[in-house]
């Protein structure tokens, strides 16, 4: 399937040397009111996309639905993309452990721990199930299986009972229906949205009365440091906005919601992270809420001559 979206992307960041333009990043960009209609775009807001990992806690929400029950903070990491540290791989087994289970049930993907001081601290050791950044899903999604005798040696199957409730849950919040089941780089399989579709999800479960959905919602905003990790993005926000409850995905997708219903999502068209942080400080702003600047600097020798500025 070919992505004609991609040729209605507007630069929504750029790289600064100088005084000159360096490098541009092109993307789309969606930021809803607080009574969902539409606040502010970039790009395409119907350009179809895979959120990855943004909408972890919608697949959260199913699990729930299908009689998941954990504490908040274990339920922040079935939702979370963690670091890898110590403490994030022990709640992964704790989780683990509720169902009689132990490491070698994961079936995702292999690897170090995402966060950069942890996959210091890692050095050599082979990638592990544990330390890889879904694992919290992972160990969420197994220990729903063994609460509904489900069979757990396929339960990455799209057709697995779970997988379906992930499915239908991403698809009444969003209030379309997926175009396109593929595979996420965790091994989970992944669901073609349009990015206006995203942002509608995301506000949908923020202000949503569900008991479910409220739950894992404030569990995330609860835990940050669950969520993402010491000194990431998503949990740097959250800590600093109250209410805040924000995830990254891998390939440049980001969403973001606050408790009245404004919400935002973003997708940088090159995959880039670097204008991320930037782009978040530039919504916030659009949103009426001061937050720290995150231009990051571009250094010439040891000098600072220029930066990653969001475009808006």
């Amino acid at each position: 399937m070919q992505n004609s979206a991609s040729m209605e992307a507007e630069v929504i960041a750029e790289v600064t040397r100088g005084e000159f333009v360096e490098s541009q990043h092109r993307g789309h960009v969606v930021l809803l009111n607080a009574d969902g209609t539409l606040k502010l775009s970039r790009g395409n807001p119907a350009a179809l996309i895979y959120p990855r990992s943004s909408i972890k806690s919608i697949q959260a929400a199913a699990m729930m639905r299908a009689g998941l029950s954990l504490e908040p903070r274990l339920l922040a990491l079935v939702a979370s993309s963690h670091s890898g540290s110590e403490t994030h791989q022990k709640a992964v087994l704790e989780i683990l452990a509720l169902g009689a289970l132990n490491e070698s049930a994961l079936l995702n993907t292999q690897d170090r721990p995402l966060g950069d001081e942890e996959r210091r601290e890692w050095g050599s050791k082979a990638p592990t199930s544990l330390a890889q950044n879904c694992s919290g899903k992972h160990a969420g999604m197994l220990l729903t299986c063994v609460i509904n005798n489900w069979s757990a040696h396929d339960y990455l199957d799209p057709e697995h009972p779970l997988q379906v409730l992930c499915r239908e849950e991403l698809e009444d919040l969003a209030g379309e229906e997926v175009s396109l089941t593929s595979i996420d780089g965790c091994g989970a399989p992944l669901f073609l949205i349009s990015l206006l579709g995203l942002a509608g999800a995301v506000r949908a479960i923020t202000i949503s009365k569900d008991p479910i959905h409220r739950n894992i919602v404030q569990a995330c905003r609860n835990f940050p440091e669950i969520v993402a990790g010491k000194g990431r993005l998503a949990t740097r926000k959250m800590q600093e906005v109250p209410g805040l409850f924000m995830k990254e995905g891998a390939e440049g997708v980001l969403v973001g919601s606050l408790p009245d219903g404004r919400a935002f999502a973003f997708k940088i068209e090159d995959g880039a992270s670097r204008p991320l942080a930037a782009l978040v400080v530039a919504v916030l702003n659009e949103f009426g809420i001061a937050s720290p600047a995150e231009n990051a600097s571009i250094y010439g020798g040891n000098q600072v001559v220029g930066a990653t500025r969001a475009h808006l």
